[in-house]
């Protein structure tokens, strides 16, 4: 499908969960945040008929993402669902890593091709300190039990401040290179401020080439993580909120007043 822009749409992003298990720092405020209620998150089901909807529309990549989606209780089965749905070409999950030891094989037996690993330094205290608490023992575990399940490709997400030469991002590359893995800088964004910029070594943050909408975790359609447009799939209906962030996704983000990247998924 295309939008108004000719660009074409096949990559739908979900959040299936604002909760996380760290608070970095430039993620979360150190006071936390409210948390949606129970009830306000999607079921299983409610993700699986926008799934199905998306798929008729011509959506054949998707992405689960959080908050920290392993923390997600059924996470495996929900992997299982939308990997046995025909049409599903591309499936990957987004992760802090601080539970993917655990969930790297189940993960991959339920159909999941590839995830990307948030790793910002290789400094052990300042993983901590980023974090606020986080162990980046479990990271590299992760990692590592993630190749040998054989998720491919292993991605590492690594936010800088400004620039990939940055000390801390030159030794996340070199960790990459020596691992075999593709490693992707981000540089930190405002959206209350429309401040993006596009991900290097990715294709994020290129209003031109956008392919992608959001499902947030309480039934929110995005066209745009910076924008305040949003579709209410329990108001709208699964398809008819896919169909009108399809129609109204600008051409290019500006701000965004209505959520934060733990709840709507980055």
């Amino acid at each position: 499908m295309f939008d108004s822009y000719n660009r074409r749409i096949n990559y739908l992003r979900i959040s299936v969960t604002d909760r996380c298990n760290l608070r970095c720092t430039y993620c979360m405020p150190a006071e936390g945040i409210t948390l949606m209620r129970h009830a306000d998150i999607l079921s299983f089901e409610e993700i699986m008929e926008v799934v199905d909807s998306a798929l008729l529309l011509g959506i054949d990549k998707i992405r689960i993402t959080g908050g920290e989606p392993l923390v997600r209780k059924g996470i495996v089965d929900l992997v299982q669902m939308i990997a046995s749905r025909p049409g599903v070409q591309d499936l990957g999950l987004t992760t802090n890593g601080q539970l993917l030891e655990k969930f790297a094989l189940p993960l991959k037996e339920a159909g999941l091709h590839r995830v990307n690993v948030s790793l910002d330094t290789m400094d052990t205290e300042k993983y901590s300190q980023i974090t606020r608490g986080g162990e980046i023992g479990n990271v590299l575990k992760g990692i590592e039990a993630s190749v040998s399940a054989g998720l491919s490709p292993v991605k590492i997400n690594c936010v800088i401040a400004k620039s990939p030469s940055e000390p801390d991002a030159m030794e996340v590359a070199e960790y990459g290179q020596k691992m075999g893995l593709q490693v992707r800088f981000i540089r930190q964004m405002d959206l209350e401020k429309g401040e993006f910029y596009v991900v290097d070594g990715g294709s994020g943050g290129d209003c031109s080439t956008c392919n992608r909408l959001r499902l947030t975790a309480n039934g929110m359609v995005k066209p745009c993580l910076f924008n305040d447009l949003e579709y209410n799939i329990r108001e709208h209906g699964a398809h008819k909120a896919l169909q009108l962030a399809l129609g109204n996704k600008p051409s290019c983000g500006t701000i965004n007043r209505h959520g934060e990247f733990y709840n709507i998924g980055g």
